[in-house]
């Protein structure tokens, strides 16, 4: 019944939120056991601690360079020039059509802005909550955008999920 009542664009938000969370959870990549049968010594759990650290400072570089600073070549830096798979429904696969794509929405919002608020790492996956908004007047959005990356700590995969920030919410708590 509940359901029901809900709008079809609230629908559609919860449907991309929950399986964006279904699909942090069921990465390529198994998390390290913590099994002593696993063989896996201090030293590994460094170095995948440290992959996963790497991973997480690539993802916030890239960010606030691309999308703040408007730096297109930053997807030069971060992006696999190999493969980039973009899942999100109006930018095609590529390095260059996903900077071609965010040039015209670049030059058509100048003001285009967003904080990175969260920053989750697990595997060769990263999660970054942002609010963005494209301009001084606009409430914004909320944003998840996970990354996949490289063995050489590049992105080459793409999932995002937006929710555009409401004047009120039903719990009269915020989106961040």
């Amino acid at each position: 019944m509940f359901c029901h009542s809900l709008s079809l664009r609230t629908k559609v938000s919860l449907t991309l939120i929950v399986g964006a969370l279904a699909l942090s959870a069921c990465s390529t990549t198994a998390p390290p056991s913590s099994s002593p049968m696993s063989g896996q010594g201090a030293a590994e759990k460094a170095t995948t601690e440290a992959i996963v650290q790497r991973n997480k400072q690539n993802a916030t570089a890239f960010y606030n360079q691309f999308f703040n600073d408007h730096d297109l070549s930053a997807a030069d830096r971060y992006i696999s020039d190999t493969t980039y798979i973009q899942h999100n429904p109006h930018v095609p696969n590529g390095r260059e059509p996903f900077k071609n794509t965010f040039a015209q929405i670049f030059q058509q919002n100048p003001q285009r802005h967003s904080k990175i608020v969260r920053v989750i790492g697990d595997g060769d996956l990263v999660a970054l909550h942002v609010h963005s908004t494209m301009n001084a007047d606009d409430r914004g959005s909320a944003i998840v955008d996970i990354f996949r990356f490289d063995v050489n700590g590049k992105i080459v995969e793409h999932w995002d999920v937006i929710q555009p920030i409401p004047e009120k919410t039903a719990s009269g708590n915020g989106l961040f």
